[in-house]
């Protein structure tokens, strides 16, 4: 089915959030997903994002409807050096300097301010002094994107309103408690990297880099998983496949045309057969819809 709006979807209390969350490069995925979301008359009453999934959320929430071919044309052509550029910093809070993110956030056509957006819009970032959870909801939208997707060390601290504020990864890889605080009656989730797909109970080889990157996988895991069901436990929480079942390293960006092609057919079928009924889980466990944590 395209071209007209899922009965699952209508079907949505209102209002309806869609919460993006983090993965760096591997954002290309939710690309896909938005593909298939607006191919099916989607348009969401309020966009909350995280990292990555700021800038693609913020660019849906300015352009409704038509974001996805937009930056379909982004990803696919975008490289590393664009995103994460070398050269001389002006401090050493950073291994590399935000210029390619301005330059990409001035690309998108986009307001100076968030509450100018044409759907209302939340970043999340953390307070990297407190730990907190900060939601970025109106003021300077460039300076709220920046922040959102400061990857500690990687990526410069933003500084705004007294705080320094970075990667609201950290604290809320996928923002669902977000999009709740933010008003949302239901809350469609788009997630990517292997932090969000099916844990296999493995040993990694005993490597610092294999130990370290299995640790992160983990303690990402279950941060998502609880927030997802401590949220599900109020509204209807949809959780969007992506299908992709081998994801490329966080800094490979050869794979964005995969990744938007596998997540925007497996989306379309995921939304086609979807069937939600009041607050509770739902998500693809490999065997079609399934809902828990009723």
């Amino acid at each position: 089915m395209s071209g007209g709006l899922g009965t699952a979807l209508r079907a949505l209390p209102r209002p309806v959030a869609v919460a993006v969350g983090g993965g760096g490069v591997l954002g290309a995925a939710h690309v896909g997903v938005g593909h298939a979301l607006e191919e099916r008359g989607f348009v969401p009453d309020l966009v909350v994002g995280t990292s990555v999934g700021a800038l693609t959320g913020a660019i849906a929430a300015g352009h409704p409807g038509r974001a996805a071919q937009w930056l379909d044309t982004v990803w696919t052509r975008l490289r590393r050096r664009e995103v994460f550029p070398l050269g001389y910093m002006s401090s050493r809070a950073s291994v590399f300097t935000d210029r390619g993110l301005r330059r990409l956030i001035g690309r998108a056509g986009l307001p100076e301010r968030i509450e100018e957006l044409a759907i209302p819009f939340t970043a999340v970032a953390m307070d990297l002094g407190s730990g907190a959870e900060v939601l970025l909801d109106h003021g300077d939208l460039e300076s709220a994107l920046l922040a959102s997707a400061a990857i500690p060390g990687i990526l410069p601290p933003v500084d705004r309103d007294g705080r320094t504020l970075v990667d609201g990864g950290v604290i809320a890889y996928v923002p669902v408690r977000a999009a709740l605080r933010a008003g949302a009656a239901s809350v469609v989730v788009l997630a990517v990297g292997p932090e969000t797909s099916p844990l296999w109970p493995i040993v990694p080889r005993r490597r610092a880099g294999a130990i370290a990157a299995r640790a992160t996988v983990l303690a990402f895991r279950h941060q998502i998983e609880r927030d997802l069901r401590e949220v599900s436990e109020r509204v209807p929480v949809v959780v969007v496949p992506t299908g992709v079942e081998e994801w490329p390293a966080p800094w490979d960006f050869r794979h964005s045309g995969r990744l938007i092609t596998t997540a925007a057919r497996t989306a379309g079928r995921f939304l086609d057969d979807m069937r939600v009924s009041g607050p509770g889980l739902y998500r693809d466990a490999g065997a079609g819809v399934v809902e828990v944590g009723r």
